[in-house]
């Protein structure tokens, strides 16, 4: 049986705008398998995006436990939860977050940079990302100069360069035309496929939550339904 990749427990995350306090999630709790496809749906405000940003360690819970790989991130010290983001995890984000003013090889070879690749190694991984999304044509120019389908299917290629277990879609096909968001789908599916990446995505389009092996729907802060296909 295919081993849990995240668990979490009982999460809360609780905002604060003065005096008053909105509760984003509300005892949240679920498992993850390694290579699953898995969609967190819900209406504007049912808590996804924040979900997602817990189980990514871009934030921390109020309350509760999250566990990557068997290893609880609250004990994590900073170090180790970088490289966690860094080598573990790969982000594909609707607002793309590129440095325009770099190329497309620059924005692609970053995470490799950080990880301290060699130079050598890291432009020859960055190309081979780029190749798996058709851009090797691009490589040199700068990344302002790209469609939105194109700044897309960059930070598919950067999310994996270093090869993740895990990569975090926040909507990725939410800016883009249908024949463009069904380009970076297969791209996305496929890596899920044929690397056994697992595959997290939020978003509110229902066709593409479909495509996944599961959907976790939430509504208010809390899970609705964990339902299987």
């Amino acid at each position: 049986m295919t081993r849990n990749i995240i668990e979490v427990k009982n999460l809360v995350k609780i905002y604060q705008d003065g005096s008053e306090q909105f509760r984003a999630l509300d005892k949240v709790s679920l498992e993850i398998r390694e290579g699953e496809s898995v969609a967190i749906i819900g209406k504007s405000g049912s808590g996804k995006s924040t979900l997602m940003h817990l189980l990514a360690a871009l934030d921390k819970p109020n309350e509760g436990e999250i566990f990557i790989n068997g290893n609880n991130i609250a004990k994590m010290k900073k170090r180790e939860l970088n490289k966690l983001r860094n080598q573990t995890f790969g982000f594909v984000f609707q607002q793309f977050f590129m440095n325009p003013k770099d190329t497309v090889l620059q924005n692609v070879i970053l995470p490799l940079k950080i990880a301290k690749i060699s130079p050598r190694k890291r432009k020859e991984t960055a190309m081979k990302a780029l190749e798996a999304v058709d851009l090797v044509d691009k490589a040199r120019n700068k990344a302002s100069n790209l469609s939105g389908g194109q700044k897309q299917r960059v930070c598919v290629a950067r999310a994996v360069a270093n090869s993740p277990k895990i990569i975090f879609a926040d909507e990725p096909t939410g800016n883009l035309d249908t024949t463009t968001g069904d380009k970076v789908e297969e791209l996305l599916f496929g890596l899920n496929k044929e690397k056994g990446i697992t595959l997290i995505i939020v978003t509110h389009d229902e066709a593409l939550a479909e495509k996944c092996n599961r959907q976790i729907r939430l509504q208010d802060g809390k899970i609705i339904s964990k339902g299987e296909k």
